[in-house]
């Protein structure tokens, strides 16, 4: 299969190639007409007039133009480009199988159930001929594509070649009397103006199908007896074309033909071999074919055949599933109807048989003596040796297994998926394709590239993927060697296609840490556009995409990005947006590079920001200017601030005064003693002087006095990057332009501003080039065996930043105890209590199927909260989280971490279900429901240490599931006060739930009762013997014999949907009895059983899972997945 479309119609009955652009058109048994993009697969149009079936669709050689005919009798030509029929031509009297333009004249050749074929002009709208002489459904009529001949195929079981060339030479240049009874006489006679000339007979059944070769004087056909069959002109069948076996040389491109591949005669359409193995040692190879439940051919080449057939075995035939050489002499055949693997010798004989694990529908080569079985959700690595289950993945749909060369890794191709694992089923990434994956190959350095319907791809062992080329034509690869990927085109064709692998290499690289191989590179080849760029700043290496940046802009983010504030500063002048200079002061603050960032806020004008910055690094000189520029702005509310920042009351009375409020600067100048602007104030104000309270506990707002001025945050030497500095010339020199960057523009001298040069030097992170001269001899001095010469100990110590041998390395920081957790649990509550909940809802919907997790949302935060303590250190630091490991002590070792500590435990899980029988017993039904569901919603977070504990968890959801559903459907009985009958089959179903036996009691004998008060008396009866037999107490033993007594011997009144006869369980949504026998679909989680058409939808039992969705299975211990 090359393309396959989906529609919603349930067949379609006509296809037809664009001749020159990648369109197909489809008909559908719906009556629709589809046009679409092969080489997409998307749909471009649709066109719809025709009444039922469209059987026959047919594009113009050279016009815009289709023709399609249906089963309502109408042949009707198309334009696509204005969306329109133009025409309908009628005259069969039956269904329309087939139409086709002629290749050169305006003629149509149409096929019909009325065991005619007509021949229509298309311009001038008329049937030119009429074509009989079969004596049955005429299904196929096509053209000759040079001659003037019409091939056409019937049910009769002849395929007959008809001679239009009479009809051709009348036509062409036809005359009006001519041409008038030609019309005349056509529909009534049959025309004369086509004869046949071969009578093909030789199928068994009806033929479906003839068509002409397009340059040989072939005829192929296809017929019901499930043969198709090439004909020469003359009516002689001749033989089907040979299959052979050929050998590829990739070293020298050579193709050569090993051994005939000998089929049976009759080999029906799709029944070609699907998959082949190969072992080189004995030059084997087995081909494996899928018909009829599979077979294979084991050929075994010798060396120095030449290809020759008469030194070649018979092939070595068996049946089975799928075959594949498991050692040099040995290979294994799946045998699907036991679900086995037979290991067999050269000659075909069994070894050895093994059970396989799992119900396996292919298997496939995993290493000698190892094979990977695939399964319909999942595939598994089996060691025929030893019968053990090596690893296993969840992946379903695979279609093909590929290997690397080293077997350390392998890719798993399913329809629209690529997932790679290691050798043991590790998972490690996996891609999702729109368009359906053809085929892969591993290349040598461990990158797998692969093809789509569209491109070629590729995908590093992180997951990595990108696009190397866009194909034309699908291709299928077969290996990969350097820049040449060798593959398969659709005809089978070998081919070679030269790639640029530089942007794959050069991921590779940087996913390695090989940072040499990335500087030559950098240097020597042409790494650019936006998407390396994107790359490397989202894997951490902006300071790499520095290097391929022109763009300002780009340079200014990816330099904020790397923490290089001289790059930013450069990128920022010459942007010179007020957007970026704020961003730069923000990076600059957060780096403690104060320089910088008075310069940035310089730029935008920013007097607030600035103001503030002077005031919390102590220059309170400078807030006092920037008081004068807020008083040369008129910003009154900026110079008050900037006052009370200097704790100046002189000057706030003096600004309150000049914006008129008088009282508010006389209290201002009266309380901090100033008195001779108060008593000025207090003249001008007279008798509206404000009263001062009085009181011995006052305190002047004066702000504390800074002790020191802050400079730039000390910077500590760190060894440099292998990407700084080293990449090009030029990066020196813009470093030194940027170290200026903060004395230009405003007020820089008379505000006395801090040089951003010089805070970069005065931090430590200058160069003096004397030190490095003097350290530069200090190395080499120490490279000539400096221990032989006895030097004096310095009277006085260097400071520590003046020599290169204090350089600090930082330490390389540790793995969070969180992370350490979630690496090495697969237990959803493990990855919650360590506050990963994306990971832990992933594994709760790959193992249980749950979709709905707002109920256990405070289970998450209270297990997080439940395994981490928190301590408060100092006012201004942070809180530091510790994590809470089970089975700690002092003991412990300190690299080894346990697991976190759970709040949820199994013996809280116990107590919480004693606490839900009582409520039950005491009849509080909704607060036991509460009390249950709390249990089912914990259970899944809450983890074991044994087996014998994992049973005893499932087993506890199997008890609080009967609850949950007997509650539910206790309370919806209560709801229905109207329907009785209804009342009485809810009640019967809470009988059949698996209940405690004080519950069972409680249970039959309400049930009794209302069939009994509803003179159901047969149904009663039953549920007295029941409650008789569950050990009752004195007074519903009596009350049950009573009732036994009064229905012995008669019937129910009423007709019940209950046969406690038939096995059942109750459907968790819809409260009916699903009998032993019928269908149903059960919740992945609780196991809650439910009718098909609820499939899908969430379960209403646990309120968690999906009914129907595919689940792993509860995993709550460590000892499950050892």
């Amino acid at each position: 299969m090359l393309t396959k479309f989906e529609t919603k119609s349930n067949r379609v009955k006509g296809l037809s190639f664009h001749p020159r652009r990648p369109w197909i058109l489809a008909s559908l048994h719906s009556g629709v007409i589809q046009m679409w993009d092969y080489r997409m697969g998307t749909l471009l149009d649709r066109f719809d007039e025709h009444d039922g079936p469209v059987r026959g669709v047919h594009f113009h050689a050279t016009q815009p133009l289709f023709v399609s005919g249906g089963d309502d009798y109408k042949i009707k030509v198309w334009n696509y480009k204005t969306h329109r029929c133009l025409f309908t031509l009628t005259g069969h009297l039956d269904y329309i199988r087939t139409v086709q333009f002629h290749h050169e004249y305006p003629w149509i050749v149409s096929a019909s159930d009325d065991q005619t074929i007509r021949i229509w002009n298309w311009q001038s709208r008329t049937c030119v001929a009429v074509l009989t002489g079969h004596n049955h459904y005429v299904m196929c009529a096509s053209f000759h594509p040079k001659e003037d001949l019409v091939v056409s195929a019937s049910l009769d079981q002849t395929v007959r070649v008809w001679d239009i060339g009479a009809l051709r030479k009348k036509t062409v240049s036809p005359a009006d009397d001519i041409l008038r009874l030609t019309q005349m006489n056509t529909d009534l006679f049959g025309g004369v103006d086509a004869v046949v000339k071969y009578v093909l007979e030789g199928h068994d059944r009806g033929v479906n199908w003839a068509s002409f070769h397009p340059t040989l004087p072939l005829i192929v056909s296809g017929a019901d007896d499930r043969q198709v069959k090439l004909w020469r002109m003359n009516g002689n069948s001749i033989p089907r074309l040979g299959k052979f076996l050929r050998f590829f040389e990739y070293s020298t491109q050579k193709e050569v033909q090993v051994a005939p591949i000998r089929r049976p005669g009759s080999v029906s359409l799709n029944q070609a071999p699907r998959t082949l193995s190969y072992s080189p040692t004995e030059n084997a190879v087995l081909i494996c074919s899928d018909v009829d439940g599979g077979s294979y051919d084991l050929y075994i080449v010798p060396k120095d055949s030449a290809g020759r057939a008469d030194y070649l075995q018979e092939a070595k035939k068996g049946a089975g599933g799928s075959a594949v050489f498991v050692a040099r002499n040995r290979f294994a055949v799946l045998e699907k109807s036991s679900n086995q693997v037979l290991v067999k010798n050269l000659k075909n004989e069994i070894v050895k048989k093994s059970p396989l694990p799992i119900a396996t529908d292919a298997i496939y080569y995993a290493g000698t003596g190892n094979l990977l079985c695939k399964a319909e959700d999942r595939v598994t690595i089996f060691d025929l040796q030893q019968r053990l289950v090596l690893g296993e993945l969840q992946s379903a749909g695979v279609k093909y297994v590929v290997w690397s060369s080293d077997m350390e890794y392998v890719a798993l191709l399913s329809k629209h998926a690529v997932v790679i694992a290691s050798k043991k089923l590790v998972h490690r990434s996996t891609l999702h394709e729109t368009i359906r994956v053809k085929s892969g190959a591993w290349d040598e350095n461990g990158v797998f590239i692969y093809s789509t319907l569209n491109h070629i791809k590729y995908c590093l062992p992180n997951g990595d993927s990108g696009i190397i080329k866009t194909l034309d034509v699908p291709v299928y690869i077969t290996r990969v060697i350097g820049n040449n990927i060798f593959c398969l085109d659709r005809d089978g064709k070998n081919k070679l296609i030269t790639v640029d692998a530089s942007e794959y290499i050069f991921k590779l690289a940087l996913l390695r840490k090989r940072y040499d191989h990335v500087m030559s590179m950098i240097k020597s080849s042409q790494l650019c556009g936006q998407a390396v760029i994107s790359y490397l700043q989202q894997k951490g290496f902006p300071e790499v995409a520095l290097h391929f940046v022109k763009d300002e802009k780009t340079r200014f983010n990816l330099a904020l990005e790397s923490g290089n504030i001289q790059i930013a500063v450069a990128s920022a002048k010459e942007i010179d947006d007020k957007d970026h200079w704020y961003r730069l002061g923000i990076e600059a603050l957060r780096q403690g590079n104060v320089g910088i960032v008075e310069y940035a806020y310089q730029r935008t004008k920013n007097f607030e920001r600035l103001t503030f910055l002077y005031l919390i690094t102590g220059y309170m000189d400078k807030v006092g200017f920037m008081c004068k520029i807020a008083g040369q702005n008129n910003n009154l509310m900026g110079q008050f601030h900037n006052a009370l920042y200097l704790g100046d009351a002189r000057k706030r009375a003096e600004i309150l005064e000049n914006a008129g409020q008088l009282p508010l600067a006389y209290v201002t100048a009266a309380t901090h003693g100033l008195t001779e602007i108060a008593e000025r104030l207090a003249a001008e104000l007279g008798e509206n002087v404000p009263s001062l309270p009085e009181g011995k506990t006052r305190s002047l707002l004066i702000p504390p006095a800074p002790l020191i001025s802050s400079v730039d945050w000390p910077l500590l030497r760190v060894m440099r990057g292998i990407f700084e500095g080293g990449l090009d010339a030029t990066g020196r020199a813009e470093v030194e332009e940027d170290d200026e960057a903060a004395g230009a523009d405003w007020g820089d001298e008379d505000l006395d501003i801090v040089d951003a040069s010089d805070a970069v030097a005065n931090g430590g992170d200058g160069f003096d080039p004397e030190e490095g001269e003097a350290n530069e001899v200090d190395g080499e001095e120490g490279g000539w065996d400096l221990e032989d010469l006895e030097l004096p100990e310095p009277e006085t110590p260097k400071a520590a930043g003046n020599a290169r041998s204090t350089v600090f390395v930082a330490p390389t920081p540790g793995m969070p105890v969180s992370q350490i957790w979630t690496q090495k649990s697969s237990l959803a509550g493990e990855h919650a209590a360590a506050g990963n909940f994306d990971t832990a809802m992933r594994l709760l919907s790959r193992q249980l199927g749950i979709k709905n997790f707002a109920p256990l949302k405070p289970m998450f935060l209270d297990l997080h909260m439940g395994s981490h303590s928190y301590l408060r250190a100092l006012a201004t630091a942070p809180v530091i989280s510790i994590a809470v490991e089970k089975g700690w002590s002092e003991s412990s070792s300190p690299n080894v971490r346990g697991p976190p500590s759970l709040v949820f435990t199994f013996s809280q899980m116990e107590d919480r279900l004693k606490a839900a029988y009582k409520a039950t017993t005491e009849g509080k039904f909704p607060e036991a429901l509460r009390q249950f569901l709390n249990i089912l919603h914990t259970i899944p977070l809450i983890v074991v240490d044994s087996r014998r504990e994992v049973d005893e968890v499932k087993e506890l959801i199997e008890i609080v599931r009967e609850y949950v559903l007997g509650l539910r459907m206790e309370l919806k009985r209560k709801e229905l006060k109207d329907n009785v009958n209804r009342q009485q089959e809810l009640a019967a179903y809470f009988t059949n739930c698996k209940l405690q036996r004080v519950h069972m009691r409680l249970v039959l004998s309400n049930a009794m009762a209302l069939c009994y008060k509803q003179k159901n008396f047969a149904t009663a009866e039953h549920f007295a013997r029941l409650l008789l037999e569950n050990s009752p107490n004195e007074v519903q033993a009596k009350k049950a014999r009573q009732v036994q007594q009064q229905c012995n011997g008669k019937q129910d009144s009423h007709e019940l949907n209950y046969d406690y006869r038939n096995p059942f369980v109750v459907c968790g949504s819809t409260y009916v009895p699903i009998y032993r026998g019928q269908k149903d679909i059960s919740c992945p989680y609780c196991g809650s059983r439910f009718v098909p058409n609820i499939e899908g939808q969430l379960c209403t039992i646990c309120e968690l899972a999906v009914v129907g969705a595919d689940a792993s299975g509860l995993l709550c211990s460590p000892t499950q997945t050892r």
